[in-house]
């Protein structure tokens, strides 16, 4: 049993790094609870293990009785006389109670009960070792999958990934190398378990201080960081050093720098941004390359405003609203990014002007004048000289004879409109003298056809 103890101690001692104290009051506890069932409830009972040679005793502390009672607790005077001369009644001492099968009994119950203990022992080893190192990174193999989980051989540890803490576009493989972000180490009721994470926003931030010098020595800082893992991060740096660039800094010669970091983190988009404390330049700046037109603050409700062009609206917004989200997030402030309406109600104000010229112009219905400036009908001149009914059909999407009647209309209010200029004579009066001159003459081509007819009769 001495052999195979001392053996047990060294291989614990410099395989797991359990310190041999450790484990020898692991077994000592062990041992006292198997104890009390071969040598019995012994007053005061303890263990002793000799760390270097292996040797175990169990001791009692008895009374000194000059009659003897209760055995487990007591003895006699001439028996503690022998052991220790001098001593008197209802005096304590110390007496070696171990038992001749006592290794027998030891090798059988302590086995056991010792490597729960040295477990419990690992545990706390554990947790003291790496309750300081939350925020740091660890590297690490993949050892197996529980529902989702990861669990990361450390070496003399093991680490737990998450489902929640994984990234969604990586995939994981038994022996696999990685790395990963201590998120916490948890002393929970079955013993300290230490949280990983790839997908934690701290992560690149570790990477940025463990690949850029002067992120490390805090001549460049990092002030704000959003990051959907996976997919994009945005990292705001800003430097008090005015001769020092924070961006260039971040990116590396030929960008060496950030592409050790993108490589890390599996070609995920990685945006390096200069920190600036007016938050209408962060803004600016974080929803690069979109270019902004108009930024409005509402210090009350923290949010900010931002107009673009059209054809910026989806650069600036993202994808699936990714560019927007994380500037959002980085600048601390409510982004909502909209589409530039002054123009757009600049040229609906010049086709309702024109549509409504025309429309009194050729006394058509205001709709009908709306489609033909949208079809490219910008004059009731143009309605009326350059096209003709066929065109005008088309625009509207209407018959021709519908067609020929609106251009029609055009051109009679083009040539009504040419006399009323040179004689300034309303249109009213103009039509009344052509009524009573047209009438006579209608009357007299009928007379004189009824004379034709009776004449050819009489003959």
């Amino acid at each position: 049993m001495t052999n195979e103890l001392l053996a047990l101690f060294e291989y614990y001692e410099k395989e797991k790094g359990i310190k041999r104290e450790t484990m020898v009051e692991a077994l000592e506890t062990a041992l006292l609870s198997a104890s009390r069932k071969s040598i019995g409830p012994a007053r005061e009972m303890r263990i002793h293990i000799d760390p270097d040679k292996g040797d175990i005793r169990a001791f009692a502390t008895l009374l000194v009785r000059d009659r003897v009672e209760n055995p487990y607790d007591e003895i006699d005077i001439f028996t503690a006389r022998r052991l220790k001369p001098g001593i008197d009644v209802d005096e304590e001492l110390e007496v070696d109670i171990t038992p001749a099968n006592f290794g027998r009994i030891a090798a059988q119950t302590a086995k056991q009960t010792m490597m729960q203990r040295l477990r419990q022992a690992e545990k706390e080893m554990i947790y003291d070792e790496f309750k300081d190192r939350a925020g740091d990174i660890v590297s690490g193999t993949v050892r197996r999958f529980e529902r989702g989980d990861v669990y990361i051989d450390l070496g003399k540890f093991e680490g737990v990934m998450h489902q929640r803490e994984r990234v969604s576009t990586e995939e994981y493989n038994v022996g696999d190398r990685i790395r990963a972000y201590v998120v916490a180490v948890e002393n929970g009721p079955r013993g300290p378990e230490i949280i990983l994470s790839r997908s934690h926003p701290n992560f690149v931030r570790r990477l940025f201080e463990s690949e850029v010098s002067e992120i490390a020595d805090r001549t460049v800082e990092i002030r704000s960081l959003a990051r959907e893992a996976g997919y994009r991060t945005k990292v705001a740096v800003y430097s008090a050093d005015e001769k020092v660039d924070p961006v260039g800094a971040c990116v590396g010669l030929r960008g060496a720098r950030v592409k050790n970091i993108v490589r890390e983190l599996n070609n995920e988009k990685v945006d390096i941004i200069r920190w600036n404390e007016d938050v209408k330049a962060f803004v600016q700046e974080a929803l690069k390359p979109a270019e902004v037109k108009t930024i409005t603050l509402n210090e009350e409700e923290n949010s900010v405003r931002v107009t673009v062009e059209e054809e910026e609206l989806s650069k600036a917004i993202g994808r699936r609203g990714q560019n927007a989200r994380l500037t959002a997030r980085l600048v601390g402030w409510d982004v909502q990014v909209q589409k530039d309406e002054s123009a757009h109600e600049a040229f609906e104000a010049q086709v309702a002007e024109a549509a409504s010229k025309i429309a009194e112009e050729a006394n058509i219905e205001m709709e009908i004048a709306e489609n033909l400036v949208r079809g490219g009908v910008t004059s009731i001149e143009m309605l009326a000289e350059d096209l003709d009914e066929v065109d005008v059909a088309d625009i509207l999407e209407v018959s021709v004879e519908e067609g020929k009647e609106i251009q029609q209309k055009a051109v009679a209010a083009v040539k009504g409109e040419e006399p009323a200029a040179d004689e300034g004579d309303a249109p009213e009066s103009s039509d009344s003298s052509d009524t009573p001159e047209e009438a006579p003459s209608d009357e007299a081509s009928e007379d004189a056809e009824e004379e034709k007819e009776e004449i050819q009769a009489g003959e």
